[in-house]
């Protein structure tokens, strides 16, 4: 493997799990990365956004954009340096949104609420209409899962129609968490991916 004279012991490592994630795909790569950086990511959220919620979700979107765009890192910085940039850079944009959404619901005094609340709401239960196109949706996006790799459908399925938490599908499978939540990651891209293909079809 490659080695890069100005990065340091850990950023050699991290680089070489990179080459690993990017030239064959390796999940344990991918897996070990996310266990390396995981907590650190999460604590820096969470002094951030006072939010241990806020800080767990963010952390799983950081993580997301990170290997989603894994091509574009370059060796000008280590590896860690870019993942909490991204990091950060995603909780910034996160609490602006979360602000501006705060002032606007500020902004609205109790009578407009009570008008809009008791007149401009939709009833939340779908129509007849609406409830076929759910079915529908449903059954498409089963159709697409079944095109995936058999380990990622397992994980997909396991999660999202089962609704199984990461450390039950852990268990189920008797896998690494870490390797749960980052084999989870590709799978979104996958599914991600087909149905972007699917739709440009359409």
């Amino acid at each position: 493997m490659e080695i890069i004279s100005h990065l340091s012991p850990k950023a050699q490592r991290d680089y070489q799990l990179i080459q690993l994630a990017l030239t064959i795909g390796d999940q344990k790569a991918f897996a070990e990365l996310l266990n390396y950086y995981r907590d650190p990511i999460y604590f820096m959220l969470l002094r951030k956004t006072n939010n241990p919620l806020d800080a767990e979700d963010l952390t799983i979107e950081a993580f997301g954009k990170a290997f989603k765009n894994l091509h574009q890192y370059t060796t000008q910085y280590a590896f860690s340096t870019w993942l909490f940039s991204i990091a950060s850079n995603n909780c910034i944009d996160f609490l602006r949104r979360k602000k501006r959404n705060s002032f606007q619901n500020d902004d609205l005094k109790d009578n407009d609420y009570d008008m809009i609340r008791t007149k401009n709401i939709p009833s939340k239960l779908p129509d007849p209409e609406e409830k076929i196109i759910i079915k529908q949706k449903i059954k498409m996006m089963r159709e697409i899962v079944e095109k995936l790799k058999p380990h990622y459908r397992t994980l997909i399925e396991l999660r999202y129609f089962q609704e199984m938490s990461y450390d039950e599908i852990s268990k189920e499978l008797d896998i690494p968490l870490g390797t749960v939540k980052a084999q989870l990651f590709r799978a979104r891209e996958f599914l991600y991916n087909i149905m972007k293909n699917i739709k440009e079809k359409i």
